[in-house]
């Protein structure tokens, strides 16, 4: 079967890879209510296309935290990609630098930051979460650093895990053959499996992370991230101004629009509806960017216009991950590429910057009165 849009990897990968492993991927929390409305709340948004402007020439390079890349298309940070495919994040690496693109690389990945660095050039960054010991902490990050990662994406929204009620029925635990490779010599690289049955009603991920990541986690430890690194920091979990504001006086380099892939709170809204609030809230003094509910290069571009500076996607990748390994991804990539590129072109936008809050409609927007003829 020809593929012909990202949406497709999905069904693709759910015949191929074990129940357990494609409900960890796919699900969302409890009532999967914002799992849904990150994909809805793309279609109510249209667009107010401009006509007759010359696009013969399209430019879609931009640039975050300085890095020059060639579109505003990421690689969002998914744990345990090696359930999806034997290569795991050395693939995605792979595709994503082939792409002119940033990925970014899980603190729950199966490769390591050392492994990651060594498949060739890219622009990475690491996402972070903060464990309870924090020598482990600083360890990583600066192994991080040494591996030429460019900037930390720290998860906030995790102080605990999400009711994944798919992953509990699935007594959800990382395969025997694997380990969370960034942590494996400090007796932390494995899910402890007698947790699953001790906790009856838990997954082995949330019992891992019960024990294990730090619940005092605020913004005091942003300042603290600061004094054992010159990564800069996005701050990756923020759904309201009031914290995007915090995040900034806190010392954030940008931040990422995200509702944790709709698997942690449900019924926050998608992370569409909340952009332009958090970009409001910015004044421009930081990038934002936006990961969650991404399928189309017209959701990039709806993106664009309300205000974010690039977008990360995560399931896609790793679904076409399970279903062609590297060149899944890189089909994915150039996907989402390609209609991007396509959508400037019918909206009459030659460059990122001529995208404008006057290209879409939301249904939040105050009913437009048409000038006088």
């Amino acid at each position: 079967m020809e593929i012909t849009n990202v949406t497709e990897y999905d069904a693709i990968a759910k015949a191929k890879l074990p129940k357990m492993v494609y409900d960890y991927y796919a699900s969302g929390a409890e009532d999967q209510w914002t799992l849904q409305e990150n994909r809805n709340a793309f279609a109510r948004i249209l667009f107010r296309p401009r006509i007759l402007i010359d696009v013969n020439k399209i430019d879609m390079a931009t640039t975050v935290l300085g890095f020059k890349i060639s579109m505003p298309i990421m690689v969002a940070p998914t744990a345990f990609q090696k359930m999806a495919h034997p290569d795991g994040e050395y693939a995605t690496a792979r595709a994503a630098s082939a792409a002119g693109t940033i990925m970014t690389l899980s603190s729950w990945a199966t490769s390591s930051v050392e492994e990651v660095a060594s498949t060739g050039p890219g622009i990475r960054f690491f996402q972070l979460y903060v464990y309870k010991n924090r020598k482990v902490v600083e360890q990583l990050v600066r192994r991080a650093e040494k591996a030429g990662f460019k900037a930390i994406a720290l998860t906030v929204d995790t102080p605990r895990l999400g009711r994944r009620e798919s992953d509990i029925k699935n007594r959800f635990t990382l395969p025997p053959n694997l380990t969370l490779k960034n942590f494996e010599g400090l007796d932390l690289g494995k899910m402890d499996e007698a947790s699953i049955d001790q906790i009856a009603n838990d997954s082995g991920l949330a019992s891992y992370v019960a024990g294990q990541i730090d619940r005092t986690l605020s913004w005091k430890d942003i300042q603290w991230l600061q004094t054992i690194t010159n990564m800069p920091i996005l701050v990756k979990g923020v759904l309201t101004g009031e914290d995007a504001r915090i995040a900034i006086q806190a010392g954030a380099a940008g931040i990422i629009v995200s509702n944790h892939g709709a698997r942690q709170l449900d019924y926050v809204p998608a992370t569409i509806s909340a952009l332009e609030e958090v970009v409001k809230a910015t004044q421009g003094r930081v990038p934002v960017f936006l990961d969650g509910g991404v399928r189309r290069g017209t959701d990039v571009f709806k993106a664009l216009a309300l205000g974010a500076s690039g977008i990360f996607i995560g399931r896609p990748v790793v679904f076409a991950l399970a279903a062609e390994g590297e060149a899944g991804v890189k089909k994915v990539l150039q996907m989402l590429r390609d209609e991007f590129e396509l959508t400037m072109a019918l909206s009459g936008c030659r460059s990122l910057s001529e995208i404008t809050r006057n290209h879409i409609v939301t249904e939040w927007d105050t009913p437009r009165h048409l000038p006088r003829l």
